[in-house]
């Protein structure tokens, strides 16, 4: 196993322990934990509302005395937070969970818009933090995030952070914080944590057959996986890669390659490789969008690459993914961004290098994203993760 910042480069993520019935199977569970912990892995992350999570991880954690060998990582369900007093209600909550008295890294969970960092701010979460701290309950503070470069950034300097966790992968590399949010926080000198570095699995078992043909004839010989952990822990950037791990043989296999992979080892051939990848990955896209963001900012607030990168999503992968992360990263926000809002000005056009008819894309990515149950749904899911109404 490698190491940065004293950080195991994989990281385990333990969203998806296997379930028993209702319950998490706590016997294997154990034992994928234990098994990961010998061959090196020392980081842990698990949130509030993982069900039953942070209670088995702790179960696991005091039965094999591994508290102080390991960084154990839970999130705030920020989204809950209405008063002060809950910030201690949750954060005394967890650590009765995971049997514990204090949490190696503790993030805000889901953030995906600043409206949510300024009600957190204004119910005093500075001088609570300082607080956790100074007692010993918090080590280290950060956010996890789900939402658009411009809105990574603007949370990032709102606070002298510890660390954060973004999704990043080579399909994503300029969607949600993105490569510019990735470096930005390395800028800054905090550790850059990945989840979704397979894209929920996306970038293995549903690669198109070209891509996978391709990948198996390759003189490396490395399994889809390898490849997506390889191009992260590529990036000096990257400090911990997340993976939910709930197989023996997947434990082995991940931590095998995060003992060989290498930062800066890629080279043309390597990162031509993984522009094959995305070539057959967005053959059925439907607009030749690269991310550049040359068409923002759009006078109305339309985050136009947002919205193409979702809608390509939807073709490239699922419609239910593009929706997905649509709902995350457009409609979770307090400021409208979405294609409805487009007066036809033609600004952006005039800027884009891909020469896009951006204008009559939006109109098509609006109608595909957003069917009228979406719509509902989205205006609900605002008021609850974000607190506020539209103004």
């Amino acid at each position: 196993m490698q190491y940065r910042r004293d950080i195991s480069i994989l990281g385990y993520g333990c969203m998806r322990f296997t379930q028993k019935g209702n319950k998490i199977d706590l016997e294997k569970a154990e034992k994928e934990v234990l098994r990961a912990f010998e061959l090196g892995v020392n980081y842990f992350d698990t949130a509030y509302i993982y069900p039953g999570s942070e209670e088995a991880l702790g179960k696991i954690i005091e039965k094999n005395d591994l508290r102080d060998k390991i960084k154990l990582v839970t999130k705030l369900p920020q989204y809950f937070v209405k008063k002060t007093e809950d910030l201690d209600k949750y954060l005394t909550e967890q650590l009765k969970r995971l049997r514990t008295d204090h949490l190696d890294f503790y993030l805000l969970h889901h953030m995906t818009d600043y409206a949510q960092w300024e009600h957190l701010d204004a119910l005093g979460i500075r001088d609570w933090v300082k607080k956790q701290k100074e007692c010993g309950k918090i080590k280290n503070f950060g956010f996890s995030f789900h939402g658009n470069t411009e809105m990574f950034l603007k949370i990032l300097n709102a606070y002298d952070w510890d660390m954060c966790l973004v999704q990043y992968n080579y399909a994503d590399e300029n969607s949600q914080a993105g490569k510019e949010g990735v470096r930005a926080a390395y800028a800054k000198g905090i550790p850059v944590m990945i989840m979704e570095p397979l894209r929920g699995g996306k970038l293995v078992d549903l690669l198109p057959s070209k891509a996978k043909e391709l990948i198996a004839s390759d003189s490396h010989g490395w399994t889809p996986a390898q490849w997506a952990f390889r191009w992260l822990w590529d990036q000096k950037e990257v400090t911990c890669v997340l993976s939910g791990m709930n197989s023996i043989e997947m434990i082995e296999e991940n931590c095998k390659t995060a003992s060989d992979a290498r930062e800066g080892a890629f080279g043309e051939e390597e990162f031509q490789m993984i522009e094959s990848i995305k070539g057959f990955i967005n053959a059925n896209t439907k607009v030749n969008c690269t991310g550049c963001r040359y068409c923002v900012p759009c006078p109305k607030g339309v985050d136009i690459p947002g919205i193409f990168s979702c809608y390509n999503h939807m073709y490239s992968e699922n419609k239910s993914q593009g929706r997905k992360e649509y709902f995350q990263s457009i409609a979770l926000r307090l400021q409208p961004a979405e294609a409805s809002l487009c007066v036809k000005c033609g600004k952006c056009e005039k800027h884009c290098p891909q020469s896009i008819p951006i204008r009559e894309k939006l109109v098509e990515a609006d109608k595909a994203l957003r069917p009228v149950h979406y719509k509902v749904m989205a205006n609900v899911a605002r008021h609850f993760m974000i607190g506020k109404k539209r103004k």
